[in-house]
């Protein structure tokens, strides 16, 4: 017996669903009642959805197959992105990916994206990671699928959270913890959770809308990391450091530990300012809250990004 297609939930799918932002989203969406499909590099990972969401491998070198794989979706959630260049795996890869991915969407009739995009891109700005999230937001204009674009600014909180549990798992196990120049540059962290609502928000539809997804508080770097030193009771000093050192410190930590820490890119655009927004904050978790209630269980094992995303030279999402 076959199921009546007119009394199935709709689907909609979620470009990796195993990893971070991803990952809240899909579960939002189940959690809805709603039916989830995924696109991934790792089909198989092991992960708490996996018996919950259909997953299907990226197809980039096959277009129909691309197509296909979106046939039947409601809403496609996209977080497809990359966070340096590694390999095979590039920024220009990424775009043209995110090209080909908007241009299926198109031909399977999806009838709306929710792209995932980074706070302040810009096609001029010499840093390749929001240079390229620009060009990406260009192309998805033009592929002719009403879309939502939710930019965050720095996300934090979840099980797969990267930079603030780094932060905290250096300063709990390292002498030292370097701050690139004077540190007073702002940054305003969105819950992952917060982020998820406001993806799943966009999609409900308007004019090709642009959403800022940031938190309710703002504050200096240096005043962040101060923050995770007291939480956690770690006695790192706190060490400021000009911006070509600390890229030297960075890569110095990452050949310990055997991961990228950060990169130049990354240190350039968090002392630009990038990671704040001018909107009004739609999230509602506040970090100094969120910390203070994690703070036995943050940075306790470190979070290594290559060995989670780069198991077969590439990565899911944001």
């Amino acid at each position: 017996m076959t199921l009546d297609m007119a009394t199935m939930s709709p689907l909609d799918l979620v470009t990796g669903a195993f990893s971070h932002a991803g990952s809240h989203i899909a579960r939002r969406l189940l959690e809805a009642g709603r039916r989830v499909r995924t696109l991934s590099f790792h089909p198989s990972r092991p992960h708490p959805l996996q018996t919950s969401v259909e997953a299907l491998p990226y197809q980039f070198d096959d277009r129909d197959a691309l197509a296909r794989s979106l046939e039947g979706v409601s809403t496609l959630y996209n977080t497809y992105w990359v966070r340096f260049d590694r390999g095979h795996t590039s920024f220009e890869q990424a775009i043209v990916h995110s090209r080909a991915l908007f241009t299926a969407a198109q031909r399977a009739g999806v009838e709306r994206i929710v792209h995932l995009s980074i706070t302040n891109p810009s096609i001029s700005s010499p840093l390749p990671y929001f240079r390229g999230k620009a060009l990406v937001e260009g192309a998805l204009a033009q592929a002719g699928v009403p879309y939502s674009i939710v930019r965050p600014t720095w996300i934090f909180g979840g099980d797969h959270d990267v930079l603030v549990n780094n932060i905290a798992w250096i300063l709990r196990y390292m002498p030292v913890f370097a701050v690139p120049g004077s540190g007073a540059y702002p940054v305003q962290p969105v819950h992952v959770e917060d982020l998820a609502s406001i993806c799943i928000h966009a999609a409900r539809g308007g004019a090709n809308p642009v959403i800022d997804a940031a938190g309710p508080e703002t504050m200096a770097f240096d005043q962040l990391v101060t923050l995770i030193r007291d939480a956690t009771g770690a006695r790192a000093l706190i060490l400021h450091v000009p911006a070509p050192i600390m890229g030297l410190a960075a890569r110095a930590l990452g050949l310990l530990v055997r991961d990228v820490v950060l990169t130049p890119d990354e240190i350039a655009g968090l002392m630009a300012g990038l990671l704040v927004s001018d909107e009004p904050p739609l999230g509602e978790v506040a970090f100094s809250e969120w910390l203070h209630r994690n703070s036995g269980s943050v940075g306790r094992r470190y979070a290594n990004e290559l060995r989670r995303h780069f198991a077969s030279d590439a990565v899911d999402a944001v």
